[in-house]
């Protein structure tokens, strides 16, 4: 199997199925290296990482963007993923440091490390005055059930998703992927039965990411009742969009008076992106600047009202 990460897409020749699956050792890897995440941390924000790029690959526009978070009130504490509409993604577990007894031999607890009682909710920057905000309830925490739960109670979409993360013994990924198959408006009992009993077939995605199977072999395994079209394939990447200019116009955001209370400080201040951990200092005279700068917008704001 290719260590390229990329996201497949197909559909059923019948037009009632369409599907997705997702390899993405390497940007599950990454993340694990910037955030230093323990193994059952480094599964459940693979998992995330993996559906937030299935589900950020849908989106229509170039623009848009998709926002996957997770609080469940486990002891990992919230996950946050942000993907394009490509599928390039980035995100972050509050506490990557917890660790947790194994389910049963070979199997992390990702449910107990993320808890079932809380939310999931997804943001759809759809580039309109307000963005679409859909939520629901956690039923296991494993994340894959949580995201079929979501298309069926949010978005209407009959879903069947499986992720799963392999992690070595010295804590590296040494697989990651899933899937991510949706019925048509239109799809009969029939076509219903056969991904069904396709899904059950498969199994569990871990054993077969084990043996090397790629997305393209993924949907064909689980779809095998059903001639399949391949659409497209994406390249997809752990991908960190910040940027000193965002972070400042973030600090300006925060007005003259607390901004001069930072330039106070001799020091300056210094500000990491939570995401991929690059950190960026500015000095007391820039805070003095941005302040200065705020509040000459603020007076100008005045003056036009």
């Amino acid at each position: 199997m290719s260590d390229t990460d990329k996201i497949v897409r197909a559909i059923t020749s019948d037009g009632a199925v369409m599907a997705a699956a997702i390899s993405a050792r390497a940007l599950v890897e990454q993340a694990r290296q910037i955030h230093t995440t323990l193994p059952v941390a480094t599964a459940a924000l693979g998992r995330s990482l993996m559906a937030a790029s299935l589900m950020g690959n849908q989106l229509k526009n170039e623009e848009d963007s998709l926002t996957l978070q997770i609080r469940g009130g486990g002891p990992l504490g919230g996950i946050t993923c942000v993907s394009d509409a490509q599928g390039n993604v980035r995100g972050y577990v509050d506490n990557p440091f917890v660790h947790l007894p194994e389910k049963y031999q070979g199997k992390l607890d990702v449910g107990a490390a993320v808890g079932r009682d809380g939310t999931l909710t997804v943001v759809k920057d759809l580039g309109l005055r307000e963005p679409y905000v859909g939520s629901v309830p956690l039923v296991s925490g494993e994340i894959a059930e949580d995201v079929t739960s979501y298309f069926a109670v949010s978005e209407q979409f009959p879903t069947a998703c499986a992720l799963g993360v392999l992690v070595e013994r010295d804590q590296s990924v040494a697989a990651a992927g899933g899937y991510l198959i949706q019925l048509l408006p239109g799809a009969d009992e029939e076509t219903i039965d056969r991904v069904e009993a396709g899904v059950r077939a498969f199994g569990s995605v871990t054993p077969h990411l084990q043996e090397g199977l790629g997305p393209e072999e993924m949907l064909r395994a689980v779809l095998s009742g059903f001639s399949v079209e391949i659409l497209d394939e994406t390249p997809v990447a752990y991908r960190c969009t910040c940027s000193r200019e965002r972070y400042q116009r973030g600090l300006l955001s925060l007005g003259r008076a607390e901004l001069e209370e930072l330039a106070a400080d001799a020091d300056g201040a210094e500000l990491k992106c939570q995401f991929c951990g690059k950190t960026y200092h500015f000095s007391s005279r820039e805070l003095g600047n941005l302040a200065a700068e705020a509040a000459g917008r603020d007076a100008k704001q005045e003056n036009q009202k």
